[in-house]
């Protein structure tokens, strides 16, 4: 697919970042960890992704906005744009050295994401979509799965860690769906498994307590390989309230009905 300035520039800093974590993963044993909050970690590996890519994305837009998990947003003077930027989903996994973690960028436009790039520089998947272009990875065109009943489909959540509140909602939810799937996955990086979602991988998806960043590039992929998403509660904001259901049209009106419990 021959992409737009804006989305090579994203797909540029994603690879650049990419490289700089795959260095610091190999010697995941020697790094500077702190904690900001139960279950919610950052290392040196973080922030270094995250510089490395305002860096390329800023220097080739200076009059965006920007939104990031590790440093304060700003508006730019362009007042209908801005990045959002995750530099390391997945955070956990990283620090626990399983190879299963993303960085995520997307662009906004006037309030619609426009483009989104999710790259697993583990597996050198990179995951990219632009508005009305078709969602790809790699080289490959993506689509949703075909499949059509709930007892051949596999799911993906996130699981409530360290006395979160959700935790009876959830365990509720998935009373109701465990036994109409083939089965629930918590794989830990929600932008890789909106993506897993585009590519056919997952059925479906279901997640709150999430940030605009962990879900903004992964909404744009999942509905341009021809799937539904939606906010968990009707009338929420997605993605500003970080809670989202997805799935294949031929799915998402059962998967949600069940997960909603309506």
């Amino acid at each position: 697919m021959q992409g737009s300035a804006n989305l090579n520039v994203m797909i540029k800093a994603a690879r650049k970042a990419g490289r700089s974590l795959v260095k610091d993963f190999r010697e995941v044993e020697n790094l500077q960890v702190s904690r900001k909050g139960a279950g919610d970690f950052v290392s040196r590996a973080d922030l270094a992704s995250e510089t490395i890519i305002k860096e390329e994305l800023m220097g080739a837009r200076p009059t965006y906005g920007w939104t990031a998990e590790e440093s304060e947003a700003s508006e730019g003077t362009d007042p209908t744009r801005r990045w959002i930027v995750d530099p390391l989903d997945g955070t956990t996994n990283f620090l626990h050295g399983l190879p299963h973690w993303a960085v995520s960028i997307a662009l906004e436009h006037k309030g619609q994401i426009v483009a989104g790039v999710v790259f697993d520089p583990a597996k050198d998947e990179m995951f990219f979509a632009e508005k009305g272009q078709g969602a790809w990875m790699n080289e490959s065109r993506l689509r949703v799965s075909g499949r059509r009943k709930m007892t051949d489909a596999i799911f993906a959540t996130g699981l409530p860690f360290s006395g979160r509140a959700d935790l009876p909602e959830t365990l509720q939810e998935l009373a109701r769906i465990l036994p109409v799937t083939s089965g629930v996955r918590r794989w830990g990086t929600a932008s890789l498994d909106m993506t897993y979602v585009a590519a056919g991988r997952f059925d479906g998806f279901w997640e709150r307590g999430l940030n605009i960043w962990d879900i903004a590039a992964g909404l744009l992929i999942v509905r341009e390989a021809g799937g539904l998403a939606e906010p968990l509660r009707p009338k929420a904001d997605l993605p500003g309230d970080g809670e989202v259901i997805c799935a294949n049209e031929l799915l998402f009106d059962q998967f949600a009905k069940i997960i909603r419990n309506t």
